[in-house]
């Protein structure tokens, strides 16, 4: 009997045993999986809320860019994309999404009493129009209106929005806020009072860009692709860069604009569809459909030739730009005829080419925003040194005449007094 009892306790003992064991392990599994739907859950809300900087043209199948003719398709969930652009807006109120990026909403019917209900128009753009406004501060605004029916547009404005609220240079167009009301998406900068670098070299206009000013325009824009490239954390490509895109305020200073298409230089295999304006577009990224900092390089190549020369890129300027680069002093038969006689002939063979290196077909033989800023800055430091020293040499020259002069006085006068004594004597 007594050896029956030990074994009952033993099995009830050991039935104790693995039912704890197995309670035990239900438990854990419980737990286990309660923690990791809540990180996954978590993981989706920070999906969500997060925003999509670099969204531009991951999800879409077709690029609808006004900048370009020709679109590449691309094989991504749609429905996903649509998602994530709804719920973009949705999760972020107004308190929340100004504390992100820093940058003001606006109401809509602030906006429109400044712009006196949408009648300041100052262009038309492929984002869509753009109208002068007088705040109740006092400051004047440019206001860029999302087109109702912009596809691409509301992308372009939610990258501009997420950039321009962590991007700021001297040299960058200052976003100074948003308006998202009433089905209207629109964009708020500061006032640019001399418009686009474009309308300025083709416009009506009678205003012309003196030697001086190009030169200065050029250094600017490279100053700020400077700071988007090597500046930026992470960096920045801009992919859209054009004389359109490069705006000037009343002290014909530039700053670069429109960062609807630029997106942060983080490479994760993707391709993001062909984006662009024709004639500025490197041939390269054309081919391959990859973007990177030297694609940004080849369209300044671009823009520094229009600043030589007054040709749009859409009017065969880089037929013109082959047949100067066959000789050394080739670019003066292309030269802006209103800049004939009116400058240094040897600074914009320097500053061509420089321009002629940012167009090389290689992107890899191109050479960085900063050895570009550096080499234009030398032609200006040429100049200054070459004003300096005409200086010092005119200096020199009034000293030396001064001191002949003198000279000369000193002279009439011992001749005088010797005439006295000679007299005297006599």
């Amino acid at each position: 009997m007594a050896h029956k009892a030990d074994l009952v306790i033993i099995g009830i003992s050991v039935g104790l045993a693995l039912g704890l064991l197995v309670a035990l392990l239900i438990f854990y599994g419980i737990r286990w999986y309660k923690n990791h739907a809540h990180l996954r859950r978590c993981a989706n809300e920070r999906s969500v809320t997060a925003l999509p900087i670099r969204t531009n043209g991951f999800g879409t199948s077709t690029d609808f860019s006004a900048s370009l003719s020709n679109p590449v398709p691309i094989q991504v969930s749609e429905i996903q994309h649509k998602n994530s652009l709804s719920s973009w807006w949705n999760h972020h109120n107004k308190d929340r999404f100004t504390s992100v990026s820093g940058i003001l909403r606006y109401s809509y019917k602030d906006v429109q009493k400044a712009t006196q209900n949408f009648t300041t128009i100052l262009g038309q753009g492929s984002f869509g129009p753009v109208y002068k406004a007088n705040m109740q501060t006092g400051e004047v605004v440019a206001v860029k209106v999302l087109a109702s029916n912009s596809k691409q547009g509301e992308k372009e404005f939610q990258t501009e929005v997420s950039l321009l609220g962590r991007l700021h240079h001297r040299n960058l167009v200052n976003l100074v806020g948003y308006c998202v009301e009433k089905g209207q998406h629109m964009l708020i900068y500061e006032f640019m009072s001399n418009g686009s670098l474009a309308n300025l070299l083709y416009g009506e206009k009678e205003r012309i860009l003196s030697w001086d000013e190009r030169l200065q325009i050029v250094l600017d824009i490279s100053h700020g692709i400077e700071y988007l490239h090597e500046g930026a954390v992470p960096p920045v490509i801009h992919r859209d860069l054009k004389s359109a895109n490069i705006l000037l305020d009343r002290s014909m200073r530039a700053k670069v604009a429109d960062f609807g298409l630029s997106k942060e230089e983080v490479f994760d295999g993707r391709n993001s569809g062909l984006k662009g304006t024709y004639g500025y577009i490197d041939p390269e990224y054309i081919s391959s459909n990859k973007f990177t900092m030297k694609s940004d390089i080849y369209s300044f190549g671009i823009i520094m030739f229009e600043l030589i020369t007054a040709i749009h890129p859409q009017q065969n300027l880089m037929e013109y730009i082959n047949l100067a680069g066959m000789s050394h002093d080739g670019v003066d038969e292309i030269l802006d005829e209103k800049l004939a006689g009116e400058c240094n002939l040897e600074e914009v063979r320097r500053l061509a080419s420089i321009a002629h290196k940012c167009l090389h077909k290689l992107p890899r033989k191109r050479p960085s925003i900063g050895e570009v800023s550096q080499a234009i800055l030398k032609i200006k430091q040429r100049r200054l040194t070459k004003e300096d020293t005409m200086s010092s040499a005119c200096g020199d020259y009034s000293r030396a005449v001064s001191r002949i002069a003198d000279q000369q006085v000193e002279l009439s006068l011992m001749t005088s007094i010797k005439e006295r004594v000679i007299l005297k004597e006599s």
